[in-house]
């Protein structure tokens, strides 16, 4: 009958779907044309991507797991009418409430605002809470702000109309505003090559890759999340993202062949956060700062690089020393990997060659840039698909169709799109209220009088609010924070914008790994089954060489302001510097305990000095003393250090 497969047909994934297909074909077509400009899209795409992130959200559970069914099946009606309501609202009276209303809204105006608002604030309740009472805090700080007793944070107060307005239709901040905006075309854009490559299963051939090119050696294989996230973090931008998708083959992997637990969940979250920083898609901070910035988007992967070859070439050596003391010298078997996946994962290494020759070589924009690299990743492997399916018919591809494929692209890039909508959304109506209250100006101020006594300290208390704020926030609200308050102060003292910039990024990064909070040490140590302030806190120990790197840049600062051949020899000096105080901490020179402490402090001493000393000439002799000792070093370590006889007695398979 044809009304039962109406009926089959008429589901929550279809309707999803969907949804999910509009916003595919519209964000192409933006980035082809550019048609409306940023502002006008978000008008358009927001209550778009507000729906999908609800139809999300309840397909995987409840809503509201308290409602009976009927009920969440009515709210979710509910939220899903308030985005057509104020998606079609706004296709007749963008053009009005943008330009001719500014100021003066009608009553219309407000009540969709409203709603709008409230949405963007349950829905963030529902997805990020500490968000939601962040901003709940400060709506109720920007309305009575004259009640507080402490001088410093006083301000004369608002209306809730205000409050309303200034998070939705004034358009420069809130819901619809610049965070918006980044979101639904940079963002989106380069997030249609993560979903072209997870539709054909691109990503997990990457692993299975990585996993091979580790070799025999049993104590490579925590080398394996170490690449392995490398790769993904290539297309990724997110650390939990990372720790779901390489943790959840990685570490498994690592406990099989004698990795302790906590070790395998703290080696896959160091490895993971480096997807915040690995180019081409680096985090989202990254796109916010190109915006700051007023630059291209390449500028800022350009300097990305140096920090994201820094993060793991210290990251693995750190995780190889450590290895070296936990793991037997016994070979293992490597993993055969089919010869489909080995052409994924070429397509996809082949893909972002071609993103950076676009951008590059070419200097293209960004959004086309992102578009054509994700047609060309797809049709090579629609190719690669065809030929393999068909032409050799290997039984491997025996269940994978075309279709799911092409549905998994799309559901993927709305999933992700939604995800990181809504965030943003959610940080606009944050920093929109900083703003009205006048806080951001405040903080600065007293940054500013910090500053006026010495440099060293402004630096260390950015550190510090860095730190606070990322103790409860996810990387891009800490980065936006900071980036309003911190860099003014850091400027008006004569730190390149480059530098600042970059200090509270990486600040931004440290944030989600350190205490007492990071979702992405949640994750691994949950796939571990291990202890999760024991990952939390020896994944900060095998990143903590690195650490140095967010202050470091100070001192090299070519590594992050000019790049070509000056930068490449800083971020040689910041290798040299982390490596050489990776293995301060956790190498062995000789058996004699005093003698090896002597030696490990005399190496630290010199790798300091190739971090942070402003003489040049005197760093590169810093350097020129960390390698030596450093190689002898390793040499001694493999020879002294024997792991303990019960993880020499673990199964290699």
């Amino acid at each position: 009958m044809p009304s039962d497969g109406l009926r089959r047909h008429a589901n929550l994934r279809n309707l999803a779907f969907a949804f999910s297909l509009l916003l595919f074909v519209w964000v192409i077509w933006y980035c082809f044309t550019g048609f409306g400009g940023a502002q006008e899209l978000v008008s358009r795409l927001l209550p778009i991507a507000l729906i999908l992130q609800v139809l999300f959200m309840y397909q995987k559970e409840p809503l509201y797991r308290w409602a009976p069914q009927a009920l969440n099946h009515l709210l979710v009606a509910l939220y899903v009418g308030i985005c057509i309501y104020a998606f079609v609202y706004f296709w007749f009276e963008y053009e009005d409430i943008a330009i001719y209303r500014q100021g003066s809204y009608t009553t219309q105006d407000f009540v969709v605002g409203l709603l709008m608002f409230l949405l963007v604030m349950e829905l963030s309740r529902l997805a990020h809470p500490v968000l939601f009472w962040v901003n709940f805090v400060l709506v109720l700080y920007t309305m009575f702000g004259q009640l507080s007793p402490i001088d410093f944070f006083w301000h004369p107060g608002t209306t809730f109309y205000r409050v309303v307005t200034s998070s939705t239709v004034e358009m420069s901040n809130g819901i619809y505003g610049i965070y918006g905006q980044i979101a639904l075309t940079l963002i989106t854009a380069f997030l249609l090559l993560a979903a072209a490559a997870n539709g054909f299963g691109a990503q997990n051939a990457m692993i299975q890759v990585m996993q091979r090119l580790a070799g025999r050696s049993r104590q490579m294989v925590p080398q394996a999340a170490v690449m392995g996230s490398l790769s993904i973090g290539m297309v990724s931008g997110s650390g939990s993202a990372n720790a779901v998708v390489v943790g959840s083959i990685t570490i498994p992997l690592m406990k099989r062949y004698g990795v302790p637990g906590v070790f395998a969940g703290a080696v896959e979250t160091a490895a993971s956060m480096g997807g915040l920083i690995m180019p081409p898609m680096m985090g989202v901070g990254a796109f916010l700062m190109s915006d700051f910035l007023g630059v291209p988007y390449w500028d800022v992967v350009l300097r990305g690089f140096a920090l994201a070859i820094t993060y793991y070439v210290a990251l693995a050596f750190a995780v190889y020393l450590l290895s070296v003391r936990l793991l037997a010298r016994e070979p293992v078997q490597a993993p055969r990997v089919a010869r489909y996946n080995q052409v994924k994962t070429a397509i996809f290494f082949v893909a972002v060659a071609f993103l950076m020759v676009l951008m590059g070589g070419i200097g293209m924009g960004e959004l086309r840039a992102a578009l054509y690299t994700a047609a060309f990743m797809f049709v090579l492997l629609v190719v690669n698909f065809f030929w393999f399916k068909f032409v050799l018919k290997d039984p491997a591809l025996g269940q994978e169709t075309l279709v799911e494929s092409l549905r998994i692209t799309i559901e993927t890039h709305a999933d992700m799109t939604s995800y990181l909508t809504l965030l943003l959304a959610t940080l606009g109506i944050m920093i929109g209220l900083f703003t009205v209250t006048g806080f951001i100006n405040r903080m600065g101020g007293m940054l500013m009088q910090l500053g006026a006594w010495h440099i060293l300290p402004l630096i260390f208390m950015s550190f510090l609010f860095g730190w606070l704020v990322g103790m409860g926030l996810p990387p891009t609200a800490t980065y936006i924070i900071g980036a309003v308050v911190i860099v003014g102060p850091l400027r008006e003292l004569g730190v390149n914008p480059w530098v600042a910039h970059f200090f509270v990024f990486l600040i931004s990064v440290w944030g989600e790994l350190s205490p007492p909070t990071s979702l992405t040490a949640a994750i691994s140590a949950r796939i571990a089954e291990a202890s999760f302030m024991q990952t939390m806190w020896e994944a900060l120990r095998i990143c903590l060489p690195i650490t140095l790197m967010t202050f470091a840049i100070f001192a090299r600062s070519e590594m992050v302001v000019t790049p070509g051949w000056t930068q490449v020899l800083a971020t040689i000096l910041v290798i040299a510097g982390a490596c050489g105080t990776a293995f301060a901490m956790f190498g062995r020179f000789v058996r004699h305990r005093l003698a090896n402490m002597v030696l490990r402090i005399t190496l630290a001493a010199f790798a300091c000095i190739a971090l942070f000393h402003p003489d040049e000439a005197i760093a590169w002799a810093g350097a020129a003393a960390v390698l030596p000792m450093t190689v002898f070093g390793v040499w001694q370590h493999k020879r002294l250090v024997s792991p303990p006889p019960a993880l020499q007695a673990q199964p290699a398979t």
